[in-house]
């Protein structure tokens, strides 16, 4: 795993980089909001870096970037300007934050001027291709996203330790009816051709759910939105209110093919999950930087000030939006093949480089603040360390190591 960290203006160290060279773009940019009054958010980046972007990414590969819900349109059309295929936007929904509202007094009391913010949406885009997406990704192995790798797995999964993507429900086996062909033939008979219709857990395969395009921090606060879903399907008892609902259940020779209840347990929140960044994964290999002022506690969100010194925190990390390196490696393993190298053009504390060294892949990065830069450089060849002292372990001890890591997961 090799990884290359720059500290300058991303604009002009792009520039020194060749055509077609990486494989995918992974980044937190600035959200234009002037966030605690810094700089280097007054705007969100230029049609000139993303076509730069676009010029050192291989045809095919794939741009995440993460915006601001205000600025979420600017930085879609400046990143389609620069030449990039706008494919989808993936919604990271929290529970966590609090509201920055001027709450109004006298006759108005009760009315603000913001809501809540609970999501992050991140773009998601695309070089254009070479040819076909079979042709692009037989030449240069990118153009498609790893729908396999970044399944959300189902709770027998996560009750055998598989080391799978965490998820916050439990499901049992799909709904059957009685007495009818399997469902590998009712697939294949009706002529489909999409797997996504394949057997197993609604929305794919046995080995786990299509990844969607949103993704939760699994809180009781996100997970409330979602009622439960048990099983809604009963046994048909023959008491039906109506010639039309008992028609659903008649066989084609007028015999009842009574249905069993799903059993389906569990929230419908089944997605992938990823909290924020918890201390330990922001400070995790800073041990020789000094503590810093670097943010707000968890509040209610009302009647509190920002500079109130009791809600202060002091970090080695000081970044005011680092994302959770979770978070970061599904990311990476969704648009980069395996061994493939990610560009972070905006790196801040490293997170995405973090994660990219986690998962096996190469990494580049650009920082343009020399402390946040120094944060990352530290974080990331703390986990170069780690992932070297977990490959001799696993060379050494292969069995005990496999064992360990499912017993974790």
């Amino acid at each position: 795993m090799n990884y290359a960290l720059h500290n300058g203006d991303c604009l002009d160290v792009l520039k020194g980089l060749p055509d077609s060279s990486v494989d995918s773009i992974v980044t937190d940019p600035p959200y234009g909001l002037s966030f605690m009054g810094k700089k280097w958010d007054y705007d969100v980046p230029s049609i000139e870096v993303w076509a730069e972007c676009l010029r050192v990414l291989k045809p095919g590969g794939h741009l995440l970037a993460f915006a601001g819900t205000r600025t979420q349109h600017r930085m879609a059309v400046r990143i389609e300007d620069a030449g990039f295929e706008i494919r989808d936007m993936i919604a990271w929904v929290y529970g966590s934050g609090f509201p920055k509202s001027r709450n109004l007094e006298g006759d108005w009391q009760g009315w603000g001027t913001a809501l809540k913010p609970a999501l992050e949406p991140i773009t998601v885009a695309r070089k254009p291709l070479n040819g076909t997406v079979a042709e692009n990704v037989l030449q240069q192995g990118t153009g498609a996203i790893n729908i396999d790798g970044c399944r959300v797995p189902h709770g027998e999964q996560l009750r055998a330790g598989s080391g799978a993507i965490p998820c916050r429900h439990d499901e049992a086996t799909p709904r059957s009816r009685a007495g009818e062909v399997s469902a590998n033939a009712r697939y294949t008979d009706a002529g489909g051709t999409n797997f996504a219709m394949k057997p197993g857990p609604r929305g794919g395969d046995a080995s786990g759910r299509w990844p969607a395009n949103l993704i939760h921090d699994g809180s009781d606060q996100v997970l409330q939105a979602f009622p439960q879903a048990t099983g809604q399907k009963a046994s048909v008892t023959g008491g039906e209110p109506s010639s039309t609902l008992r028609a659903v259940y008649e066989g084609l020779a007028g015999n009842r093919a009574p249905m069993a209840p799903r059993g389906d347990t569990g929230s419908a929140a089944r997605f992938f999950y990823c909290a924020k960044a918890s201390k330990q994964d922001r400070d995790e290999g800073l041990d020789g930087l000094d503590l810093k002022e670097g943010g707000i506690k968890n509040a209610s969100g009302r009647g509190f000030s920002e500079n109130d010194p009791h809600r202060k925190v002091m970090r080695a990390n000081d970044h005011p939006t680092v994302k959770p390196s979770d978070l970061m490696a599904y990311l990476c393993r969704l648009v980069t093949p395996p061994g493939g190298l990610v560009l972070d053009p905006f790196m801040g504390s490293g997170s995405t480089g973090k994660a990219a060294i986690r998962e096996g892949l190469h990494f580049i990065g650009i920082e343009i603040d020399a402390e946040y830069f120094n944060i990352a450089q530290a974080r990331i060849n703390n986990e170069t360390i780690n992932q070297e002292q977990l490959k001799k372990q696993q060379e050494l001890f292969p069995a005990q190591i496999d064992q360990a890591t499912h017993a974790v997961a």
